[in-house]
């Protein structure tokens, strides 16, 4: 993010310190995590979102589980660290980076078969470090490369937030806008506000104001409109799951924002890293959805906005087919069609 701040998720000595953004905008609060337990619960209560920054928190949380394992010897060690791998995976199910940064961590005890319990500890902690300094590094990546396809003088829109808040810093779809406005400060963006949560509004515009990017905040429902009277030149999104063809979930209301500009001839693009991709399901159909608590809808800032009792859908996330995507920004580069050849080859390197 800015110098201005402090990362969004960090090592606070021992502890892994997360900003709370469910308090955001109006203040800056860090939860201090000392148990796995406890950053499973900033997961899955929204504390920290973002599928790259879910990752990089369910990788501190395993270096956070190992330290405090009670075991004589790395048998006993494996068993109980097994059980820790499997609660933290399971805090949230769409996101792929969560999975992935998982198998990254307990990867470590079959990569090193003759290490005593210390040695797993601190090889943990080892591994949980590179994950997080490795997502920043693809951030700035991605951020490169999309800058490059984003037309001078775009009005940009964004949908849901894919920037700093996301991620361990500075952002993928919100990198990629960072990126294009330090080339071309006549940049500016269109966020949308993202029901039911708000992580356009609240976050998003939060984000593109302290970096001194020009952003308009938008309803979801005025994205058509905008689009019909040529207000839109381009659009970036953020993951948190792409099938090995490309299709990709993101926030709910991202494939209508995808079939919108795909109408009006706006170019779509998803910015993530390869963590993101998941090559073991062949198209979007198999991606989980992840239905969240009805209030979330029903009820803001815990008050009731519809009639007491009244059903409520709130499905997290939906699914864009890859027909209406123009290319997928990673670390390594654009992704364009054929996506199944093109995540193929970018998996492999």
């Amino acid at each position: 993010m800015s110098e201005k701040w402090m990362p969004p998720i960090y090592w606070d000595g021992d502890a892994v310190a997360i900003l709370d953004q469910r308090v955001l905008p109006h203040r800056e609060v860090f939860l201090r995590c000392t148990t796995p337990h406890q950053v499973v619960s900033a997961i899955k209560n929204m504390a920290i979102r973002g599928a790259p920054a879910i990752g990089v928190a369910g990788a501190m949380a395993l270096a956070l589980g190992a330290r405090s394992l009670n075991a004589a010897d790395p048998q006993t060690f494996r068993r109980k660290f097994v059980r820790i791998c499997e609660q933290v995976k399971a805090a949230r199910p769409t996101g792929n980076n969560l999975r992935w940064a998982v198998e990254k961590v307990y990867a470590v005890i079959a990569e090193n078969p003759g290490a005593d319990v210390l040695e797993l500890q601190q090889l943990i902690r080892r591994r949980a470090d590179e994950i997080l300094t490795k997502d920043v590094q693809d951030n700035l990546a991605i951020g490169r490369f999309g800058a490059e396809v984003v037309p001078a003088g775009a009005r940009i829109l964004t949908y849901c937030n894919a920037g700093a808040l996301a991620t361990a810093d500075y952002g993928t779809a919100v990198g990629v806008i960072r990126s294009a406005h330090a080339a071309d400060p006549t940049v500016s963006v269109y966020s949308c506000e993202t029901r039911p949560f708000l992580q356009g509004a609240r976050l998003t515009s939060f984000e593109l104001m302290r970096a001194g990017i020009p952003v308009t905040l938008i309803t979801d429902n005025s994205v058509g409109s905008l689009m019909q009277h040529k207000g839109i030149d381009f659009v970036v999104v953020g993951a948190d799951r792409i099938a090995a063809n490309g299709d990709t979930a993101n926030k709910i209301g991202t494939y209508t924002v995808a079939v919108l500009a795909q109408a009006h001839g706006i170019p779509f693009y998803i910015a993530a890293p390869r963590s993101t991709i998941d090559p073991s399901l062949p198209d979007g159909s198999g991606i989980p959805i992840e239905q969240r608590d009805p209030r979330e809808v029903t009820h803001m800032n815990g008050k009731p906005v519809a009639p007491q009792g009244v059903p409520a859908l709130n499905p997290a996330f939906d699914v864009t087919p890859s027909r209406y995507i123009s290319g997928i920004i990673t670390e390594v580069g654009i992704l364009r069609k054929p996506f199944g050849k093109a995540i193929r080859k970018a998996m492999a390197l």
